[in-house]
């Protein structure tokens, strides 16, 4: 599995070069500013888990869940009435692009297409806004046949 996030991370970097970071998903956005240098917008993959099942002989199907995270930090007052309303429009956009350059992806030949399987858009102390999608895909691994 680790091609794989390697793999999604260089697509991220090289189809949204806007991009001030892009990482693995460790944590970086709850834990203290002074430990870990996070600048915005940034996309952060992880959270994988999968379920498996047993094909036989050492190989097995799993489906796998990951999560992929824009975060933006939000510094423009965009009420209504303000004159910068379109800046909630630009942040809506480059989430939209982090689905799109996932949506069906494949990043190695034993995995199935990416798909989206639930959208959540939260805050976070700091004025940070992050766009949170998870991706489901099936893998085939052999790595335990004989």
């Amino acid at each position: 599995m680790e091609a794989i996030i390697t793999s999604i991370l260089n697509l991220i970097s090289n189809e949204i070069p806007e991009l001030s970071l892009v990482d693995e998903d460790y944590g970086q956005l709850e834990t203290a500013e002074d430990t870990y240098p996070v600048t915005f917008p940034c996309a952060l993959i992880g959270n994988m888990e999968a379920d498996w099942e047993e094909i036989g002989l050492g190989i097995q199907k799993g489906v796998v869940t990951l999560t992929a995270r824009l975060a933006i930090d939000c510094y423009d007052d965009t009420h209504i009435g303000s004159g910068t309303t379109e800046k909630t429009e630009e942040r809506l956009r480059l989430a939209n692009r982090l689905y799109t350059v996932l949506q069906c992806s494949r990043h190695c030949e034993n995995m199935g297409p990416l798909y989206r399987t639930k959208t959540r858009f939260y805050s976070l102390p700091g004025m940070i806004k992050v766009y949170e999608y998870i991706f489901q895909f099936e893998l085939h691994d052999g790595s335990a046949a004989e």
